[in-house]
């Protein structure tokens, strides 16, 4: 009785507990990397089963009836007993199933007392786990010299092959190396190797395993020489899995062949990067209908004084530009705007806040999918004002872009210029996000994925992640999306940046460039039907170079990536029960008014229908000359016609018309006539309780504050006051430098006609 309990609870509930190596495969079980157990030794997590080839070898070598004995075979165990007493040999005469107990001991005594334990234990061992899971323990922690432990590690680092791909002679080279692995070594004992292996050759062969001709070109092939280094495809990636999933095997999305053009494509790029000192980049593609990742470049093929070890896809970076497509989405998807709703362009000053736009020109007002497509960053920070960074770090929060994670007052509206950060990661799955949300809606009965933004991974998944669909939208509408994306299509540039015929044989993709101050961080993020891309340019330690910019840095690099996946050649499908379509002004883009009188029919959100009618558009009266502006009560009915303007502000047309050489200043009003609440001038510079700083030249001399004002008929004189000392009179160009010392003032500036305009200032030194 008290031998049965011993023996039924013999074996301890975990037989090994050695930590094993962290492995990482392709979708296809292409090993991608690795990493050394914590231990030291090199020891892969075990395989689903033993390959047939090395199954029939280690048999064949070890223990013929593995498939038949109790855990030890009496008769081998008889002659390796009589041999060690009548020679000087000594054999175990051991089965697999002994030397697994052996191996899971750790002992490395030879006595006989030993052998009855790991007896008893074998045969309790059987009665625990099938032939087929014992054969597998065997394989996994078997040594193979040096610190290279198990089966696959073996066919890793002595052939460069997957266990499964190993030819009889390579399968019967491993068999034998763990019978006496510290004599016999890949490199060293050839001669008792390459006996060992063409004797259990011959064996196989005699039993038919084999058949002559293989028996014959196998005993030729070459024993394991110096071990190879492990694959390094995806060594960001691999690091990445050995922090979160420490000693697994992880089979990943990734694609090889596609990870091996995107490692090319790296390599390529950081060779021309860096003759500007620009030492790192990275690259990951997401498949945007399955959420799989399908290239994974951390990061470029640098040194270790450039960081080449850090993951920049996750690391946050100030977002540059890359977050305007959404609050484009979010205005569409609210009807503040329409598509080509006309933004204003102008000097902008905010609460201390003063944006500048990339060429630091302005265009007085600009279509919004133009600012858009151009980056332009003084319409982006209006048209977030008037969205609300409240409501549009809500979307981000949605969307979960996780890196941003303070409050929406401590970002201000510089959040949708670079004022945050974010991982390349959540960025290039929030692009994916967006066109997964279209496809779904466009694939199914118009409805709505629930978890779009959610669920981007590169741990391969045998079974599709159930889809909750649902009516509404649970973010941005399938319209704004397509609108958003139409936008982003037209290849997005600075001003001046006209030479783009370089990319016209890429297929569609709708794609944004960002680029953060200081010239630290370029990005180019874009996403077709099928994939997502997002890249990065720069350097790890944040210093800036004058080429980090997403248009020169990032976007040759994105497209070189573009041009590796396959080419579909198809767009995103319309929504077309997410759009409606409305008439629109041309010009403005805004919903056309009565005064409209070049209009278009064009495909909008819903919600766009309720946005405001064109102002721009206005009906005037003017003289029969067309000289003077006129009204009826200054003047006869019948000595007046109508005419319909396209009419801006002044502080607008002083841009404007400087873009637009073919645009018409409003006639001045009638010396005879007024309008009441009528301002025809505005400040450019200084703008209303703006704090104004005079800097000083290289020589310590400092510079004139130079007072900009726009009227809207230039030709009037105007006079300029500060506090009430007279300081000047301009004409035409409305512009008067001046030097005040430290305080506050105010401005007064009287045109000829008796118009005042008011603005109090302060001024500080620097």
């Amino acid at each position: 009785m008290v031998v049965f309990v011993y023996w039924l609870f013999c074996l301890p509930t975990i037989l090994f507990k050695e930590t094993t190596s962290t492995v990482v495969e392709s979708h296809t079980g292409e090993l991608l990397g690795a990493r050394i157990a914590d231990d030291g030794q090199w020891r892969f997590p075990a395989l689903d089963s033993v390959p047939y080839r090395f199954e029939q070898c280690v048999l064949f070598f070890e223990d013929e009836y593995f498939y038949k004995h109790p855990g030890f075979n009496p008769v081998a165990m008889g002659k390796a007993l009589y041999g060690n007493i009548m020679t000087d040999k000594r054999r175990g005469g051991s089965t697999i199933t002994q030397q697994v107990i052996r191996l899971s001991r750790k002992n490395s005594k030879r006595t006989y007392a030993e052998k009855l334990v790991e007896l008893i234990k074998a045969t309790r061992l059987e009665t625990r786990y099938t032939k087929e899971e014992i054969l597998t323990m065997y394989a996994t922690y078997a040594p193979f010299g040096g610190n290279v432990v198990g089966l696959e590690t073996a066919a890793w680092r002595y052939f460069g092959l997957p266990a499964d791909q190993l030819s009889w002679g390579q399968s019967a080279a491993l068999a034998v190396l763990p019978n006496n692995p510290a004599m016999v070594r890949p490199g060293k004992n050839e001669g008792t190797l390459s006996r060992k292996r063409n004797q259990l050759l011959k064996k196989l062969w005699e039993n038919d395993i084999i058949d002559e001709a293989t028996y014959e070109l196998s005993i030729l092939e070459d024993l394991p020489g110096k071990p190879y280094p492990l694959p390094q495809i995806a060594p960001h990636l691999t690091e990445r899995i050995r922090k979160e999933y420490k000693g697994q095997r992880i089979k990943t999305t990734i694609q090889g062949n596609i990870q091996s053009q995107l490692n090319r494509v790296a390599k390529e790029h950081h060779q021309q990067l860096r003759q500007n000192e620009i030492y790192n980049l990275a690259i990951v593609v997401m498949d945007v209908n399955t959420k799989e990742v399908i290239g994974y470049v951390g990061n470029a093929p640098t040194t270790a004084k450039h960081q080449k070890d850090v993951d920049i896809i996750t690391r946050p970076r100030s977002t540059g530009s890359v977050l305007k497509p959404l609050l484009y989405a979010g205005m569409l998807d609210a009807g503040t705007i329409l598509p080509e709703t006309l933004v204003t362009d102008i000097p902008t000053y905010i609460n201390g806040y003063q944006p500048q736009n990339f060429d630091k020109e302005f265009q007085g007002v600009v279509p919004a999918s133009n600012a858009l497509a151009r980056s332009l960053n003084v319409p982006a920070v209006r048209m977030l004002q008037k969205y609300g960074l409240p409501k549009f770090y809500g979307d981000i929060q949605d969307m979960e872009i996780a890196h941003i994670d303070k409050s929406a007052n401590y970002y201000g509206l510089s959040l949708i210029l670079g004022g945050a950060e974010s991982s390349l990661w959540e960025i290039t799955k929030t692009y994916a996000g967006l066109a997964h949300t279209l496809n779904i809606y466009t694939n199914s009965s118009s409805e709505y994925v629930q978890n779009a933004f959610q669920g981007y991974s590169y741990r391969f998944k045998e079974n599709d992640i159930a889809t909750q669909l649902v009516s509404n939208a649970p973010i941005y509408d399938a319209g704004a999306i397509y609108n958003t994306l139409e936008t982003l299509r037209d290849v997005n540039r600075p001003t001046g940046e006209e030479n783009w015929q370089f990319y016209e044989d890429a297929q569609p993709i709708a794609w944004k460039t960002g680029t953060s101050y200081g010239f630290k961080d370029a990005w180019a993020v874009g996403v077709t039907p099928q994939y997502a891309i997002g890249v990065w340019v720069g350097n790890a330690d944040g210093e800036g170079r004058p080429g980090v910019t997403g248009i020169q840095a990032a976007a040759p690099l994105f497209f070189d990536v573009l041009r590796t996946l396959p080419n579909e050649g198809s767009w995103f499908a319309k929504p077309y029960d997410a759009l409606t379509e409305i008439k629109v002004c041309s010009k403005t883009g805004a919903a056309a008014s009565i005064y409209c009188q070049d209009t278009k029919n064009i495909l909008i959100p819903e919600a766009g229908i309720h946005s405001e009618a064109c102002s721009y558009h206005k009906q005037i009266y003017v003289t029969t000359s067309g000289n003077y502006r006129v009204n009826s009560a200054c003047y006869e009915l019948d000595q007046m016609k109508a005419e319909v303007r396209f009419v801006v502000s002044p502080a607008i047309a002083y841009y404007y018309a400087n873009k637009h050489p073919d645009y018409k200043e409003l006639p001045p009003l009638h010396p005879d006539c007024t309008i009441l609440g009528e301002q025809p001038m505005s400040f450019i510079y200084p703008k209303k309780n703006e704090d104004v700083i005079l800097p000083k030249d290289f020589d310590g001399t400092r510079n004139d504050l130079i007072l900009k004002l726009a009227h809207r008929n230039p030709d009037s004189k105007v006079f300029w006051y500060l506090n009430d000392t007279f300081i000047g009179d301009t004409e035409t160009f409305h512009e008067l430098a001046v030097l005040p010392q430290e305080g506050d003032y105010t401005i007064t500036v009287v045109d000829e006609d008796g118009n005042q305009l008011q603005q109090q200032i302060k001024v500080s030194k620097s």
